[in-house]
């Protein structure tokens, strides 16, 4: 049975010690995309014993035969059962309740198993996302290759057929006409916008898509609005639909459109003509991130803000766990505020295409579906506090109009339209951030400082400037001393700043140095942004964390050690964990740089001076090193196939289990 079982590519196995005669038993197990499977039983019944085969006794069975030193997640959570004659075969699902399944989730599937009793099409979503996933590469070289159009390059590519997903997203959700004008006349977006009208229209029909983008890019209903109160569209006024040629309106289309009958996870059909609508979101959020890491370019520095999806998911599924395990930021994540909008609040200062938002929505959508309480009491209930959320609880900035716009569109697919990610020219200092709002932010911010080669002393001239400006604004904790020798003291607050600062050996802050790394400024700034208690992670150059230059920053994140008593005080936040990540992480962005996770949680302030911290205790610090993510970049592009581990989700589970 082992064998046949290895066979589909469960290729790990550990013999057991089987408890009776004619009885035999292994645990059996595999790797998908860098992640191990649960543990399968493989179990031979006795002559005659057929009548223990039901869901109970293999339960049983299956705590009782692995030995006294497996750990209890290494439990089986799926057994196979065989009679001793091979003519008699059972699958049980031993997660409780246990219970008897028509067969084994496959190698691909076995990780998702509760995606796929919760969700009755989730198969049929899958089966979508593998579509998606090679059509929208075939779709690129089709463009950029054979079939060539009004673009100029690889990520122009990207942004017209992120248009169309527009498009499309704004025909299935909005009820009504949908209709617009074109050469006099009123046309509906839902009679144009289809592959048969462009293969019998032609020029034509490419022509009224045109109009329709033009009439609907600025639709209110995707208009937002930041903190500062500046409304924001999803395309700036000047965009416009570039694709020429009816044949690559004909490809996108059909892609996005002809899916075929929706199934569930049985194969009957359920639905006779399926849509990106009935994808399951998260599902279709990894097809659109995907596709954006397999083929943007990342030459100039913006393919740092594609982070890993490793990672996003490793850095959202730490701060989600933590939030659900505390009562108080469990009820705060289902709170309303003064105007009864849901009171909780995420936030990338540096979304880049919102890789993290789109992770973040996903784990809310099932956090709100494990949590209790009355806000989450009913189907309905919860239904309407995720829509509430999708509107107001998450916000994205970042210093590309293009990147702002794949934001826009990727959380609009997942439905979120109106998240409220814009464009800023630096989160740094914008006002379009308000300090001392958002429960949980995760990002990826820019760092490193510019080199400047001989010739460009203006250039330099002008980054020195604008930093001086920049180095300014992070002052506020700072208090200029008087007399010989000048400096500032430093003095913390909740919402205050001291970056634009640093300590010499006597503890007098000077001002810091325009080769300040951002990565720095972007700690202060995230740690202003929080809300007392809230949640910090952050991917950082390593060299924050350990470079004995940089020891203020830890000092100023954590407190100073006091050595009689071991304690930390005069920090801003409790260090929860530092992960330490692969030096190839970020490889297709054109960088080797080494980086690590640092989360923290900013300490709570004081009651009768909020704008005060608590001295709260440093408790221990999880430490972990992630050698691999679970891929090998191959052609420019991360092969999950290669059988290599991701050492993130052990890692997780680690943390999760306390270890």
């Amino acid at each position: 049975m082992v064998h046949q079982l290895s066979g589909a590519g469960f290729d790990q196995s550990l013999d057991l010690k089987a408890s009776e005669p004619g009885m035999s038993a292994a645990v059996v197990w595999g790797r998908h995309e860098g992640v191990e499977t649960p543990r399968i039983l493989a179990l031979v019944l006795p002559a005659g014993a057929w009548g223990r085969a039901n869901a109970d006794e293999v339960q049983v069975l299956s705590y009782s035969l692995p030995p006294p030193e497996t750990q209890a997640d290494q439990y089986p959570q799926f057994a196979v059962v065989k009679d001793a004659e091979g003519k008699l075969e059972a699958f049980f699902d031993l997660a409780y309740p246990p219970h008897q399944i028509d067969k084994l989730p496959s190698l691909s599937e076995i990780n998702d198993y509760k995606r796929i009793k919760a969700d009755p099409t989730y198969r049929w979503s899958m089966r979508m996302y593998d579509r998606l996933m090679k059509g929208f590469n075939a779709l690129h070289e089709r463009i950029y290759q054979t079939h060539k159009d009004r673009v100029n390059g690889k990520n122009d590519i990207i942004e017209e057929v992120a248009k169309l997903l527009f498009l499309e997203s704004f025909r299935l959700h909005h009820d009504g006409a949908l209709t617009f004008e074109h050469e006099g006349k009123k046309l509906g977006l839902k009679d144009v916008f289809t592959a048969a009208h462009v293969k019998a229209n032609g020029a034509k029909a490419v022509a009224e898509i045109q109009s329709a983008f033009e009439h609907f890019k600025l639709h209110p209903d995707y208009v937002v609005t930041d903190d500062a109160g500046e409304k924001h569209a999803i395309f700036d006024k000047n965009a416009h639909l570039r694709l020429a040629q009816p044949g690559n309106y004909e490809a996108v289309l059909s892609l996005i459109q002809d899916l075929g009958p929706v199934t569930d996870n049985q194969g009957n059909v359920v639905k006779k003509q399926g849509t990106l609508a009935d994808i399951a979101a998260d599902v279709l959020g990894r097809a659109f991130d995907v596709f954006l890491r397999a083929n943007f370019e990342s030459k100039g520095g913006l393919g740092i803000y594609l982070t890993p999806a490793p990672v996003k998911q490793a850095m959202l599924a730490l701060a989600f766990h933590d939030i659900k395990e505390s009562t108080e930021d469990a009820a705060r994540l289902v709170a309303r505020d003064g105007r009864g909008r849901p009171a909780f609040r995420f936030c990338d200062p540096a979304c880049g295409s919102g890789g993290f938002l789109s992770v973040a929505l996903s784990h809310l959508r099932r956090t709100l579906d494990e949590l209790g309480g009355k806000a989450t009491a009913t189907d309905e209930a919860k239904k309407k506090l995720f829509a509430e959320m999708c509107e107001h609880s998450f916000v994205g900035a970042d210093s590309s109009p293009q990147m702002v716009m794949l934001a826009r569109v990727n959380m609009a697919l997942l439905g979120a339209p109106k998240a409220r990610i814009f464009y800023t020219q630096n989160s740094l200092i914008s006002p379009q951030l308000e300090p001392g709002t958002f429960d949980l932010i995760c990002t990826n911010p820019p760092f490193g400082t510019p080199k400047f080669n001989k010739g460009q002393e203006e250039a330099k001239k002008a980054h020195e400037e604008a930093m001086q400006r920049i180095l300014e604004t992070f002052r506020s904790d700072l208090t200029e001393r008087t007399g010989r020798g000048g400096g500032f003291d430093y003095s913390p607050t909740v919402t205050g700043l001291a970056m634009g600062g640093s300590p010499n050996s006597k503890g007098v802050w000077k001002e810091a140095s325009t080769n300040t790394d951002p990565a720095v400024l972007f700690i202060d700034r995230c740690l202003q942004l929080l809300k007392p208690g809230g949640r910090l992670l952050i991917v950082l150059p390593d060299g924050v964390l350990c470079n004995s230059g940089d020891r203020y920053v830890r000092e100023y994140i954590m407190g100073t050690k006091d050595e009689a008593t071991g304690e930390f005080h005069g920090g801003k936040a409790i260090v929860k964990g530092v992960i330490s990540l692969p030096a190839d992480a970020f490889k297709l962005s054109g960088t080797g740089a080494k980086t690590s996770v640092l989360y923290v949680q900013k300490r709570h302030a004081r009651k009768a001076d909020p704008e005060k911290f608590q001295d709260e205790p440093q408790t221990d610090v999880f430490m972990a090193v992630a050698e691999t993510l679970g891929y090998v970049v191959k052609n420019n592009v991360e092969d999950y196939s290669a059988g290599v581990p991701n050492d993130l989700a052990a890692i997780v589970g680690a943390y999760v289990r306390g270890e």
